[in-house]
């Protein structure tokens, strides 16, 4: 019995750090703060049921989503950002 529970909580966890790999890759080109967050907090839950390298790449990129997406609206923010249009 503990053998099936195992291997539900294993194919469970690899779904979950699945999806955080997934949003962290997503999260690169749209929505990083959101996405990122998601990544990071799927990944944490997939790697504290089954340490898995997968859980791991989904929280770094996670962090990298959030960092990247800060830096880009700080440098749009600031005065030199472009955006501005017309004369």
């Amino acid at each position: 019995m503990a053998g099936h529970s195992t291997g539900l909580a294993r194919r469970e966890s690899s779904g979950l750090a699945t999806a955080s790999l997934v949003c962290g890759i997503v999260g690169l080109f749209f929505a990083g703060i959101i996405l990122g967050t998601i990544a990071l907090v799927l990944g944490g839950v997939a790697y504290r049921r089954v340490p898995s390298g997968m859980a791991k790449a989904g929280m770094v990129l996670g962090v990298v989503d959030i960092v990247l997406a800060i830096v880009v609206l700080a440098t749009l923010n600031s005065d030199g950002g472009g955006w501005f249009i017309g004369g």
